[in-house]
């Protein structure tokens, strides 16, 4: 069985933002692509337009000096534009580290990324981190 395209496309971003490679990722974002964080920290809210999205995700390595990894674990399609992801992310920051879940809902329209809600095992130990 081959992958669905969708899959196949958030894949491609997983790859693309494991190697740093912005300007693969940029061709994957529609212009007004939307990332939306939770929690209470400095990072969270409504990145809303690529390049906006894009300085999200350099600022997850600059924040943690390189140390942001995201494994993936798994891609689910609806095959109606929606995709879910899980994956688990390990990063140090000053004397904090972490090690959580979490997972991602994309909408894709046109063979493109419009909108990426980012759901956490853990609001709070996030905040702490990232704060």
């Amino acid at each position: 069985m081959s992958e669905h395209p969708d899959c196949a496309l958030v894949r491609r971003g997983y790859e693309a933002f494991g190697n740093g490679d912005m300007e693969t990722m940029s061709t994957l974002l529609t212009a007004d692509a939307i990332h939306h964080v939770p929690g209470s920290n400095p990072l969270s809210g409504h990145h809303k337009g690529r390049e906006n999205v894009l300085d999200l995700y350099r600022r997850l390595g600059e924040e943690t000096k390189g140390t942001f990894q995201v494994d993936l674990e798994s891609v689910l399609a609806d095959g109606r534009g929606h995709v879910m992801s899980f994956h688990t992310v390990r990063a140090d920051r000053g004397d904090r580290g972490i090690e959580i879940r979490q997972g991602l809902f994309f909408t894709i329209i046109g063979h493109k990324i419009t909108d990426i809600d980012q759901c956490t095992a853990d609001i709070d130990e996030e905040d702490v981190f990232w704060s």
